[in-house]
């Protein structure tokens, strides 16, 4: 097998030649349909990594399974905790997994963008299935011999290290695919990441309980499991990438003119970091997460604080007065609610970024921060008037725009920069998410407990909470107003472009445009779509289910 040499941060890398850039270049016949659905099967795989949390309880009984209590040592220190091998794990030990997994996504997309860009999403995806596939292989292994290092190393530094990759694999690919349909593209692969938990999240719990025994709390197995499904599934994601020629639009498709916004010109990844655009731009992406992602952090207790016992109808017992049996009731309510969320985080993915091809990406993130103002400013009245249902609605829409401002981002810097480093930009923006990921949980955290502190109870818990929020959403509002078009001296010359594109321009010239990418929905495409399609149905099927109790 020929093999070939690639930079990968400075380090010569061999790859077979087949993983090349060139060498996934769409040839005559080709159908684009093909693409989203690849880049599906990455995102829902990586997705889970918002479902993590499913493992966590089981895990801090991984000792003392079928024993009344835990093995557990107060006194443990977090250090004592990565290596014993008698004393079981706490849950905030655990949940570190997550904090590591989000942090090492932000860098490692912002390290190996551009390594991507030169690459090609193939050699990408196979990294990122390696990874999360591999991370979670090495946390099973991790859990069975009972060392929790394992786990962040497998599971957080490794995984994340997949999740970077994995998710900004197919950005660029199918901006230049769509590029009439920028935001809807993006917005199908995007839309999976958050889709992912819901579909792996009541798997991972019937695995769980179908491997449980009385020696076993079934989560070694079930990951185990999960992460040969996941390398295998990301891996034909990967495989079934393909990059359009150089030059390539879709037929009868005319770029739009500049005055609309979008720009017909390229700039350089190692220069967008140096145009204010790029900040605000950050900062419109930091800001909107920071407040949908402290409000998922709090979800649950915030529903159950705010309403207790009027969700099982005992209007006049608040939450802290309810019974053991009361607070179980108004648990499995709270998580209907967070089922909710979820699925309105996913299908906002989807709606926005397919309305911001008619609306404009910067119109779209104005009614983000304009009508998310007026939601989290409104939400305390909502409450106030005890209406669970004007509640529950106020949030679903916010969580919807938190989902949006995801998925439309990258056709935002694709309108701004051009696409020729979109992939690479986008990745280096993502350092906003995992800044966000820290700030909107810790953020609401800390002003909940100081209500707490003082003595406060229900509503006034979090009505400061969601006025400061507001006022994030306020400063992103600013920011996004402050977006202008890049002046000419920051775009690459055409020559500079077109030695980019060498590559694939000789593909160009031979196949031409009206050879590739048509085709519409057919045979295969159906199938590739039926392959993703079928476990999202599931998904939402079992969480409407969860959701139903909160219905009823």
């Amino acid at each position: 097998m020929t093999t070939r040499t690639a930079e990968a941060g400075g380090i010569p890398v061999a790859a077979p030649s087949w993983l090349s850039r060139e060498h996934t270049v769409a040839k005559a016949g080709f159908n684009r349909w093909l693409v989203p659905p690849a880049a599906l099967a990455i995102h829902l795989c990586i997705g889970m990594a918002y479902g993590l949390s499913v493992f966590w309880l089981p895990l801090s009984r991984a000792l003392s399974v079928g024993q009344p209590a835990a093995k557990s040592c107060p006194n443990m220190s977090v250090f004592t905790a990565l290596f014993t091998t008698t004393c079981d794990w706490r849950v905030s030990d655990l949940v570190i997994v997550f904090s590591i997994g989000i942090v090492v996504l932000g860098i490692s997309a912002a390290i190996f963008g551009g390594w991507l860009e030169r690459a090609g999403p193939r050699k990408a995806g196979i990294a990122a299935a390696l990874c999360w596939g591999g991370g979670f292989l090495i946390g099973s292994f991790g859990v069975f011999i009972h060392q929790l290092w394992l786990i962040w190393l497998g599971m957080g530094l490794i995984g994340g290290i997949g999740l970077g990759l994995g998710y900004i694999s197919p950005v660029s690919t199918l901006i230049k695919w769509f590029p009439d349909r920028r935001g809807m593209a993006t917005g199908m692969a995007i839309m999976g990441f958050g889709g992912g938990a819901m579909i792996g999240s009541p798997l991972a719990d019937m695995l769980i309980n179908t491997f449980k025994s009385s020696t076993s709390v079934g989560v070694w197995e079930t990951l185990a499991v999960m992460g040969i499904g996941y390398l295998v599934f990301m891996l034909g994601g990967a495989f079934g990438y393909r990059v359009p020629p150089a030059g390539w639009y879709p037929a009868g498709w005319t770029p739009p003119a500049a005055k609309t916004g979008i720009t017909t010109g390229h700039v350089h990844l190692n220069n967008a970091h140096k145009t204010p655009q790029f900040w605000l731009l950050w900062l419109v992406l930091c800001l909107n997460v920071s407040a949908g992602i402290g409000v998922l952090a709090l979800a649950s207790p915030m529903l159950q604080e705010i309403f207790g016992g009027q969700l099982i109808n005992q209007p006049d017992v608040g939450f802290s007065a309810l019974d053991a049996a009361g607070k179980t009731q108004v648990a499995a309510i709270a998580a209907g609610f967070v089922g909710l969320l979820s699925l309105a985080n996913i299908l906002g993915r989807f709606f926005w970024a397919s309305m911001s091809d008619k609306l404009g990406r910067k119109l779209t993130y104005a009614i983000f921060f304009g009508l998310g103002i007026a939601l989290y400013a409104g939400a305390p009245w909502a409450a106030g008037l005890g209406s669970t249902v004007l509640f529950v609605v106020f949030f679903c829409v916010i969580l919807s725009m938190y989902g949006g401002g995801f998925a439309t981002i990258p056709a935002y810097l694709a309108d701004v920069f051009g696409t020729q480093f979109v992939g690479a930009i986008h990745g280096r923006l993502l350092t906003a998410w995992s800044t966000a990921g820290v700030v909107g949980p810790v953020l609401v955290t800390f002003i909940r407990q100081q209500q707490v502190d003082a003595g406060l109870q229900g509503l006034q818990l979090y009505s400061r909470t969601m006025y400061v929020l507001a006022g994030f959403l306020a400063v992103g509002f600013i920011c996004n107003l402050l977006v202008r078009p890049l002046a000419a001296k920051w775009f690459m010359s055409d020559a500079e472009v077109k030695a980019l594109d060498r590559g694939s321009v000789m593909t160009a010239r031979t196949t031409g445009n009206s050879a590739i990418g048509g085709g519409g929905l057919s045979i295969m495409a159906i199938a590739a779509w039926a392959v993703v399609g079928i476990p999202i149905a599931w998904g939402i099927f079992k969480t409407l289910s969860k959701a139903a109790i909160l219905l009823h």
